[in-house]
């Protein structure tokens, strides 16, 4: 309905404002700023030929209006939902052909947001709540994706004007309440998008061992170079946020001269190592180099020694001391590449990693900072469950950390984004163990708890952090030996984990719970060592302390405890706390009053 044109008073000439219901169309160059840096002038030029495309055969077909081009993006309206819709996917077909010859990085791909509302228009431009919100839609969508809201998908029917997938209710940044939003796709293109196959990113940094020579002729010191980067190799490929290249890949370049940009093109590796080994006697010398392929600086250079007769057994040190040096420095290296560098120009891998780090770091800055990368990579990689899984354990541990403040709102977001990371992928088995400890620590429900953690172990028997949820799962459910069992488990498939404190935290409570108080009181204190900041952790200690006697140790770690949360009393503990759904709550309660933690 149009309502009665307003003018400015002072200026006659001022353009004519109408209130119109339109469908709003903002369509956005994926990662824009990144690809303006690599070649400007190739993208400012298939850019304008593009615009022209839309301005004199798109819009003149479906009735639309070029409100504005930005140089990396386009505002359009139409004064109907199928006619807006059609023109978004029809612009997306269109986009193919300006980028013909390109590949990876190169490519310039779309996004378009649409919503209808009552905006406020005049002739040059368009004004409203609405125009911001379908751009907030856009960032939603993924390169080459259509994200609509509830209103549009309200106008169109299934079948005939689109096909529609779902997306729940989404929050989008500066919106206060979430969002239902749908992607649709042309009927030609049903279904694509929603199972997430092989074309979805690799969210890891990948490293590639190359095999490490010896001097030509030494027989046996390359048979010990072979062996320590296989050796290494299997350590490497224990940490879960890393991608380590297969050792049938590296051994064809173990003899040929290539340097490191090769290396990266033929295997896709961001890090290599490689390594010589001399051997004298029984007493061998591996001089090695981490490598950064993007730019051919080394990260980290050392000599090692050990023993020969070593090298063949079962428990390699030396192999396990080599991988674990390797694994700081790549992650290192992540991490100050994602504090350093804009979020657009990061690689998805450092994005996660660096999150994943920051998220368990000492500072509230950092933990923001992990938010930021996170929310960041949800828009880049939306259909990949990682991010939304990671997201959710960030607003879990927002609250279980009580840094929130308004837990139930982080609860709720926690819940959407593991939910989400679920419909991405169901089987995915951080998604199950994430969504498993939010039943734990949010929800209070232990029975449901148990069957994602189950689902998350038949997915995939050797995700880490399934079997560390499981042993907490298992000491609040007072079931002592399963509780140390998998919290075992847990800590020895992630020897070069980063979240290391972290695992080390929640073996403390499964100690606890299974009685072992040295034990505990030992993790927690190695967990403390890596992080002074984890709330969570000085309640287990102190409890701990308590049931073995140690009660000034156990007041003053309380003390420490009350300097992060200040007001955090033992009724929040009987409420907040995991135990409070298991039989344990009132005896650990007992402990942590008897330690001088307020009631």
């Amino acid at each position: 309905m149009t309502m009665p044109s307003e003018t400015s008073p002072s200026d006659p000439d001022w353009p004519a404002l109408q209130r119109q219901r339109r469908a709003i169309v903002v369509v956005d160059v994926v990662e824009s700023v990144r690809l303006m840096q690599a070649n400007e002038a190739d993208v400012i030029d298939r850019w304008r030929r593009f615009v022209n495309e839309v301005r004199t055969q798109v819009l003149p077909v479906h009735g639309g209006r070029l409100v504005k081009s930005l140089g990396d993006g386009l505002l359009l309206e139409f004064e109907g939902v199928p006619a807006a819709v059609a023109a978004s996917l029809d612009i997306q077909r269109r986009i193919a052909p300006f980028n013909a010859g390109r590949l990876g990085d190169a490519v310039m791909g779309l996004r378009i947001g649409v919503h209808v509302a009552d905006v406020v228009v005049d002739d040059v431009d368009i004004y409203g709540a609405g125009v911001n919100l379908a751009g907030r839609l856009a960032t939603l969508a993924r390169s080459d994706d259509v994200v609509v809201s509830a209103q549009v998908r309200d106008d169109l029917v299934q079948g005939l004007d689109a096909d529609f997938e779902d997306l729940g209710e989404c929050f989008l940044k500066h919106i206060p309440e979430p969002v239902r939003a749908y992607q649709v796709g042309s009927m030609h293109d049903a279904g694509r998008n929603i199972e997430p196959g092989p074309e979805l990113p690799e969210l890891r940094p990948t490293v590639a061992v190359i095999p490490f020579r010896a001097v030509p002729g030494d027989v046996m010191a390359q048979l010990i170079g072979d062996a320590l980067a296989d050796d290494v190799i299997a350590g490497l490929s224990t940490a879960r946020e890393m991608n380590v290249i297969s050792r049938l890949s590296t051994a064809t370049l173990r003899d040929r001269d290539v340097g490191l940009t090769e290396v990266a093109r033929h295997l896709g590796a961001g890090y290599v190592l490689s390594g010589r080994v001399l051997l004298a006697g029984q007493r061998i010398k591996v001089s090695l180099e981490l490598a950064d392929t993007a730019n051919a600086r080394v990260l980290w250079a050392e000599s090692v020694f050990g023993d020969a007769r070593d090298v063949f057994h079962s428990d390699q040190a030396l192999a396990a001391e080599i991988a674990s040096k390797v694994g700081v420095s790549v992650i290192q290296s992540e991490v100050r590449r994602s504090g350093a560098q804009p979020l657009v120009t990061l690689k998805s891998h450092s994005l996660l990693l660096g999150a994943i780090n920051l998220m368990h770091r000492t500072s509230l800055s950092d933990f923001d900072r992990a938010r930021q990368l996170l929310e960041h990579l949800v828009e880049r990689e939306r259909r990949h469950p990682r991010p939304h899984a990671w997201l959710a354990n960030w607003h879990a541990l927002r609250v279980t950390q009580s840094h929130s403040a308004a837990p139930q709102e982080d609860t709720r977001r926690a819940l959407d984004h593991a939910r989400r990371a679920l419909d991405c992928d169901p089987q995915c088995s951080l998604a199950l163990a994430i969504d498993g400890v939010l039943q734990i620590n949010l929800v209070k429900d232990l029975d449901t708890a148990e069957l994602r953690l189950a689902a998350a172990l038949e997915a995939n028997p050797n995700e880490a952090l399934a079997w560390l949820f499981k042993g907490v799962l298992h000491a609040f459910k007072a079931q002592g030996a399963l509780a140390e069992e998998a919290s075992t488990r847990a800590l020895d498939l992630s020897p070069l984990d980063p979240m290391r404190h972290y695992y080390d935290s929640l073996a403390a409570t499964a100690a606890l719970g299974a009685g072992n108080y040295p034990q505990a009181i030992q993790l927690a204190q190695r967990s403390l060592r890596g992080n002074r900041l984890h709330p969570s952790t000085y309640r287990t200690l102190a409890m701990a302390q308590v049931m073995a006697g140690e009660q000034e140790e156990a007041a003053a770690t309380v003390r420490q405890l009350l300097l992060l949360t200040p007001g955090y009393r033992v009724s929040d503990f009987k409420v907040l706390s995991g135990w409070s759904a298991g039989p344990l709550k009132d005896h650990f309660a007992g402990a942590l009053r008897s330690a001088g933690l307020p009631a």
